[in-house]
């Protein structure tokens, strides 16, 4: 059974980063369900797919660097959509350009955090997160309202 029954997907296309985040959150302590997606399309294939909602509250760590689709362009998508606009989302990158971190505020995110490039620094910011998602709320997803095409306006 997962803490409040929260899923924490981790849309990472690095292995090697996306081991680190699991292990060390587990490390402090989260029980979570992991669900992990390899890039931005099966990021937006999980929540918009043919198999979509697949976890009742769910929590999104997002990389921006990915490939098919980046990280921006699934949080433009998820914010954008009545289904997934309230989801919270985690932006967990190694990028620190601010004009990237006042685009991910400006779409909608709700945390970004930095990933260090050194391997001490990273462990510990990604300790710091799963403290942080510990006492976070998630809310439940919307459901699509009826007759609803899957398509959002705009």
């Amino acid at each position: 059974m997962t803490k409040d029954g929260v899923t924490i997907i981790l849309a990472e296309d690095d292995d090697g980063h996306a081991t680190l985040v699991e292990r060390n959150l587990r490390r402090a302590g989260l029980d979570n369900e992991f669900v992990r997606v390899r890039d931005g399309q099966a990021a937006l294939d999980f929540f918009f797919g043919a198999e979509a909602p697949q976890c009742e509250t769910c929590i999104l760590l997002l990389d921006i660097k990915m490939p098919r689709v980046d990280g921006i362009e699934v949080l433009r998508r998820l914010k954008g959509d009545p289904r997934t606009a309230t989801l919270p989302v985690v932006m967990l990158t190694t990028t620190d350009d601010p004009r990237e971190v006042e685009r991910c505020y400006q779409l909608g995110c709700n945390v970004y955090v930095t990933k260090p490039v050194e391997y001490e620094q990273f462990i510990e910011a990604v300790k710091r997160l799963g403290f942080f998602l510990q006492v976070v709320k998630v809310p439940p997803r919307a459901s699509a309202p009826a007759g609803a095409s899957g398509e959002s306006a705009g």
